[in-house]
């Protein structure tokens, strides 16, 4: 490999200086020769045949075999994002090509806005504001605690490990509940859970925050039966994918009052305007903004110049992504 190796730009051009603005892209420019002009949205026009590197981001064509015919040199590919599952395709590993993704930033606001929603339910915040709209104050002994708090994390991704380690940090005693196939008893107490199944997470918690991969096993993971389980009063948080909630069942049990649900994803996503879930008082929406989001996007550049530093090296890759992660990673 050449020392300063050609890298194409591969994301939409609306967010190019969100990702990379002035100093990360100066910092970029000064460890490779990077194709001029606008980031590639489209393969068929682009040439790339003396490309060693890619830096993607949002917005990035799929990288299939026909893009590989116009890439010959490529050699790795660094998303400035989260999951690579949207435009890589299993040929790219075939093909010796080394794979990293930003996801490890891109966790981190995800799970502090996760804390904070699990602290708003806790204290039954939904509920308790519908009530202030219509002029009732509750009494202290009316006030919902968080203290001692039942947790169920579902899937212990990097994002749902990283709520477990924080919830542990605070004062409240959550107890934390953890279901997830592929973690065991033993390695779930370390991280400071009880492992259980799905079923006995919905019985016992007062709180259940989703965390899995949107795969065709976690599809409709809450469905009406395991809704049905959840005790009254108790909340739902998603901030993984809207799919893994049957929603249907969801808008169900939130209208009957049962439940409340603080949804940062829906399936469908956006929701329909006149959707019965954007009516419920016991419910929050949010359009997708637990990640990343604004000046932070930054993050996520600045943790891909970093890889690309660490690939011209020929250091391990941080993010690096492994084809036998694609079925199981979001």
């Amino acid at each position: 490999m050449a020392d300063r190796p050609n890298l194409a730009l591969a994301m939409r051009p609306d967010i190019l200086d969100l990702v990379l603005p002035a100093p990360l892209r100066a910092r970029l420019d000064s460890l490779a020769d990077v194709r001029p002009g606008p980031p590639v949205t489209d393969w068929s026009t682009a040439d790339l045949a003396t490309t060693d590197l890619l830096l993607t981001g949002w917005g990035c064509p799929v990288m299939d075999t026909a893009f590989l015919d116009r890439a010959p040199r490529l050699a790795a590919a660094v998303h400035a994002a989260g999951t690579v599952k949207g435009h890589i395709r299993p040929e790219v590993w075939q093909r010796g090509i080394a794979v990293s993704s930003a996801a490890d930033a891109n966790a981190v606001p995800v799970v502090e806005y996760t804390l904070a929603t699990i602290w708003l339910a806790a204290r039954r915040t939904l509920g308790a504001a519908a009530g202030y709209r219509t002029g009732r104050y509750p009494g202290y002994r009316e006030r919902q605690g968080a203290d001692g708090a039942v947790v169920g994390v579902i899937g212990a991704s990097r994002i749902g490990r990283g709520v477990i380690a924080r919830l542990l940090t605070t004062p409240a005693g959550f107890r934390i509940l953890l279901a997830d196939p592929y973690v065991t008893a033993a390695e779930a107490a370390a991280l400071g859970a009880e492992q259980v199944d799905p079923d006995e997470l919905c019985r016992r918690s007062d709180i259940v925050t989703i965390h899995a991969p949107d795969l065709p096993e976690t599809r409709h993971l809450l469905d009406a039966r395991r809704l049905r389980l959840l005790r009254d009063g108790a909340a739902v948080i998603n901030t993984a994918r809207g799919r893994l909630i049957d929603t249907q069942a969801l808008t169900a049990a939130c209208a009957a009052g049962r439940i409340d649900a603080y949804l940062d994803v829906t399936d469908p996503e956006p929701l329909p305007p006149d959707h019965p879930l954007r009516a419920l008082p016991n419910v929050l929406l949010t359009p997708h903004i637990a990640g990343c989001q604004g000046t932070e996007v930054q993050r996520l550049g600045a943790y891909a110049v970093d890889e690309v530093e660490r690939w011209i090296k020929g250091e391990p890759l941080l993010g690096a992504v492994r084809a036998e992660e694609l079925d199981r990673i979001a």
